[in-house]
């Protein structure tokens, strides 16, 4: 009976110490509530305008440089057509500058200066005459110093031709050729601050992304700046969650996590990527009663790529330490 006793305590106290281990080691690991949070970018144009098209719907994934909207831009092409026409006509005056005249015109010019030469041959060969008539007393000294002054002026005919043949062929002024291409590159810049306000009334996604909402449709007048549509990254999506002040010291950038949530499926690995620099109260959106109202951090963790599709912002999350690092970084 003793024996009996015995054993059967024996057994009581290995079942209960049984129970304590395995108490102890399906304890669950302490969670944090939490929800999906995304950081959405906001597609507008800097420009005000109709829009022309919108080639996305809300819900759509789209690619890298995808085109998402337009407005109209006549004006700005106009501007542009106009913009380009000034520079042309400024760069051909500045080329024009920088050559002499043109052979047909240089070839006027040496023309007249192979007649101004043969009226000086002339101009010479009569003064020769007329000094020697006047020498031997046929004519008056004053043929003789006509002939001497019709000579002078052939000569200075031909210096002078010779002078505009020699200009001809010299370019523009040092100081007018500058600033002629000056004037160009001024011309050059207005047309590239056209083109590019003809390219700002078309976007094209900056990424690849989803898109969350569209705010305007075809025909809608919308204000510079004033978004169009809005998309959502995967990059952008991330998990928020609320930490005890006893609890947070525990905590650093990089340590890896899981989160859970209703119909995700497997847990989510994560890294924290954030952790508040100041405390604050739970916030309403937290639904819990044990943790309301409590002095808490704010946490953000963010999943790899290809795991932050399964989050959708604004749903529920727990969170729960990783017993070692999940994931390498986005």
């Amino acid at each position: 009976m003793r024996y009996a006793m015995k054993s059967l305590h024996t057994t009581l106290a290995a079942l209960l110490l049984a129970a304590l281990a395995s108490g102890c080691s399906q304890q669950a690991s302490p969670y944090w509530s939490g929800y999906a949070e995304g950081e959405y970018v906001y597609i507008a144009s800097p420009l005000a305008g109709r829009v022309d098209t919108v080639s996305v719907l809300a819900g759509q994934n789209v690619i890298k440089d995808a085109p998402l909207f337009s407005i109209d831009a006549e004006s700005e092409q106009i501007a542009q057509q106009e913009a380009a026409a000034r520079l042309h006509s400024a760069q051909a005056q500045a080329s024009n500058l920088d050559t002499g005249k043109r052979h047909d015109e240089l070839a006027v010019t040496q023309a007249q200066l192979a007649q101004a030469r043969a009226a000086e041959v002339l101009a010479s060969n009569d003064l020769q005459r007329q000094q020697q008539l006047a020498a031997q007393g046929f004519v008056s000294k004053a043929r003789a110093e006509d002939a001497a002054t019709t000579l002078a002026q052939s000569r200075a005919r031909v210096a002078e031709l010779a002078a505009a043949t020699q200009v001809a062929r010299l370019p523009g002024r040092r100081e007018e050729r500058t600033a002629q291409r000056a004037a160009a590159l001024a011309a050059e810049e207005v047309l590239k601050q056209s083109q590019w306000r003809t390219r700002q009334k078309q976007q094209s996604a900056p990424q690849a992304a989803q898109v969350a909402e569209v705010y305007y449709r075809v025909g809608e007048y919308v204000q510079p700046g004033q978004p169009v549509l809005s998309l959502l990254p995967p990059a952008n999506i991330k998990a928020r969650f609320y930490v005890p002040e006893q609890e947070v010291g525990a905590l650093h950038a990089g340590q890896p996590v899981t989160l859970s949530c209703d119909g995700c499926g497997a847990p989510i690995a994560a890294l924290i990527s954030r952790i508040a620099t100041q405390p604050e109260f739970t916030p309403p959106v937290i639904y819990s009663n044990g943790q309301r109202s409590k002095l808490v951090f704010m946490v953000e963790a963010r999943p790899q790529l290809k795991d932050a599709t399964r989050l959708k912002p604004g749903q529920p999350l727990d969170v729960r330490l990783a017993a070692a690092p999940a994931v390498q970084g986005n």
